[in-house]
Parts: C-alpha cells; sequence; structure tokens
C-alpha cells in the first residue's frame, strides 16, 4: 500500500519564463516575476490543501521560510520606488500611495504576528 507523506512541499526554486528564454535586456521584467511569485503561492496552497499539517505546522513553516517578510518587502520596495520616482516628494498623493504601500507591508507583518 502507498504511504502518503506528510510534508506540505519542498519547493528548492522556481524557474521563470525569463530564465526559460535566457533572460531580458534590463533583468527580470515584473510581467514574468509576478506571475511566478503567484504560482509559487497557488503550489503551496495546493501542498496544504493536500497535506495533512494542522494550523500551527502550517503557520510555523511559514513564518520559519519567511513568507511574510517577502511578500511585504514587495511593498515596501514598491513604496521606495514610488518616492524615488517621484519629481516632487512633498506632493500629497504622491506620498499618499507611498505611504500606502507601506502600510500594507506593515499590515502584512502584524498578520502574522495574530497568527
Amino acid at each position: 500500500m502507498e504511504q502518503q507523506s506528510k510534508a506540505l512541499a519542498r519547493i528548492s526554486s522556481v524557474e521563470t519564463s525569463a530564465e526559460r528564454a535566457g533572460g531580458t535586456a534590463g533583468g527580470e521584467d515584473l510581467a514574468v516575476l509576478a506571475p511566478a511569485a503567484a504560482a509559487a503561492l497557488n503550489l503551496l496552497a495546493d501542498a496544504v490543501r493536500r497535506g495533512g499539517a494542522d494550523h500551527d505546522d502550517i503557520v510555523q513553516a511559514l513564518k520559519a521560510a519567511g513568507v511574510h517578510e517577502a511578500f511585504a518587502g514587495v511593498f515596501d520596495a514598491a513604496s521606495e520606488r514610488v518616492m524615488v520616482a517621484a519629481e516632487d516628494p512633498y506632493d500629497f498623493d504622491v506620498r499618499l500611495h507611498a505611504d500606502n504601500l507601506a502600510v500594507a507591508a506593515g499590515d502584512v507583518r502584524r498578520a502574522f504576528e495574530w497568527l
């Protein structure tokens, strides 16, 4: 009788289409990386659905892997990018957009504190 593994998943890397095609001229493109990140998270969700791990094991695995920090880092980077690209760093609308992105990063981190 075949025995099913209780491990959630072990993903060592995700190959993007840009890597398969040899990359792009200006580095990795967000149009390629964002779907790859979403695919990796969907693989993780599928592994959780199929696995026999309980809630605490899942949360601890996500925390140990730093999923929340990686996701929050995307929002932090976007916030920084908005401010770097701003013609006037004191423009209210630009500042509000950057602040909202930074708050989203904080919300992701706080969500994991509650788990």
